[in-house]
């Protein structure tokens, strides 16, 4: 049964907040508009304008009307993500008033970081609008993984996310682990919150004919795909190569970067120093997915850096589940949400150990059969288990239960019953 037709709110007008990026690039955030726009609700969304791509101040996309503001700051320091905040908040504010005007506004959808858009939204919340907290990072321990410390800006982070949850007439979370922490932390019980997982649409971004010209002259391709910054570990896939390199005297795999973030020059500085500049090549950020998936789907095995801290812990990698939808076998350090999710389709590291986590890429790239093996587990695990069907089916549950409509049941797949995703999605 196709999501849209499994639930459908009345019909509402939907003002979606963006932060962090723009949008349709956050992936995420368009599969929601696309769940909700097939559900009959109006769709609207406010984000800062892309560096490269996505400059137009307003387009209707798929249906979804994006008005865009221009990012004239980007946070390197305390006063930076002062000033970025403080401009997003105006402009995200101006905007949402143009928005009500032109559009009306029934339900603000905010997503995270940071955690100040209920600024934005008690105003509208007094005007009788609800508004959802769709929590993509846990931000407290966000700023703990980059940082390595708390003290008063952990304290404050805390705070303002007690206040996210106090104002949000329903939380979304991305996994078990942030649900468990909201309820915890802000007394969200279950019928103030949702798990909304970040599913792949298997029907479009799914594995495509190997183009073994994308490896050059190496016989073998390990892919990282995802944002480069402190948090999630890109140097070590550079440490990686070096080991297989320089330790295991191996020159016949390519490491292939897709992406970008702070550490992007850090990364290069690391590559020469470490000496693997001929065996690491960078992409930057691909934005055509014909490309991307031509390179997921050439590369032999793919890779999750992500170190083993308390954020990555709790934490669902949209990169894993894209892994897994173009069936390629992943080398992961072993994290808990992201084992619920990748389940057998993955290699994990037992501790953070670079020389280990270089030995267990060799290990995939020389066993064939089992890397088609936990590939096709990989896809499986994408329709049956974290799928973008049952992400869209639990979004607009939440949604039925926000404008007052009973959500309506909905069959699992006929191979998964409820004790078995529960066992999958919990232990």
């Amino acid at each position: 049964m196709p999501a849209s037709e499994a639930v459908k709110p009345n019909t509402c007008s939907v003002l979606m907040l963006i932060e962090n990026g723009p949008f349709p690039f956050d992936r995420r955030m368009k599969h929601l508009s696309e769940a909700l726009r097939g559900a009959g609700c109006k769709v609207s969304v406010i984000c800062p304008k892309g560096e490269e791509r996505y400059r137009k101040t307003f387009e209707v996309h798929d249906g979804v009307k994006v008005y865009r503001y221009p990012m004239l700051f980007n946070a390197t320091g305390k006063l930076g993500y002062v000033l970025e905040y403080v401009w997003a908040l105006l402009c995200l504010g101006a905007l949402s008033m143009v928005v009500w005007f032109r559009d009306g506004i029934d339900i603000i959808h905010c997503a995270n970081p940071p955690d100040i858009m209920f600024l934005l939204a008690w105003p509208y919340k007094l005007l009788g609008k609800k508004f959802i907290y769709d929590q993509h990072d846990l931000c407290p321990e966000l700023y703990e993984s980059k940082f390595g410390r708390r003290g008063r800006i952990y304290r404050a982070l805390l705070f303002l996310e007690r206040q996210s949850y106090h104002a949000a007439d329903l939380v979304i979370s991305t996994n078990q682990s942030a649900r468990d922490i909201a309820r915890e932390r802000g007394g969200i019980q279950d019928e103030r919150s949702a798990i909304v997982r970040n599913g792949v649409d298997v029907n479009r971004f799914h594995g495509k004919t190997p183009d073994p010209g994308l490896k050059g002259k190496f016989r073998y391709m390990a892919v990282y795909l995802g944002i480069m910054g402190k948090q999630d570990g890109v140097e070590r896939v550079v440490q990686a190569a070096h080991h297989i390199v320089h330790t295991f005297g191996r020159r016949d795999i390519l490491f292939v970067m897709i992406g970008k973030g702070e550490c992007w020059d850090e990364l290069h500085r690391l590559c020469e120093e470490l000496k693997v500049t001929d065996v690491v090549q960078f992409l930057g950020y691909v934005y055509s997915d014909e490309i991307l998936l031509g390179y997921l789907s050439t590369a032999d095995v793919c890779l999750a850096p992500d170190p083993p801290d308390r954020l990555n812990q709790l934490s669902t990698m949209t990169k894993i589940m894209e892994y897994m939808a173009c069936q390629r076998p992943i080398v992961s350090f072993d994290l808990l949400e992201t084992r619920r999710s990748a389940g057998d389709a993955a290699v994990y590291v037992d501790k953070d150990d670079i020389k280990m986590f270089a030995s267990a890429v060799l290990e995939l790239l020389d066993d064939e059969s089992r890397r088609k093996h936990m590939g096709e587990i990989g896809l499986e695990r994408s329709i049956r288990v974290v799928g973008l069907d049952r992400s869209r089916k639990a979004l607009l549950e939440g949604y039925s239960r926000l404008v007052g409509k009973a959500p309506i049941s909905v069959e699992l797949p006929e191979a998964e019953s409820e004790e078995a995703r529960t066992s999958d999605l919990t232990t």
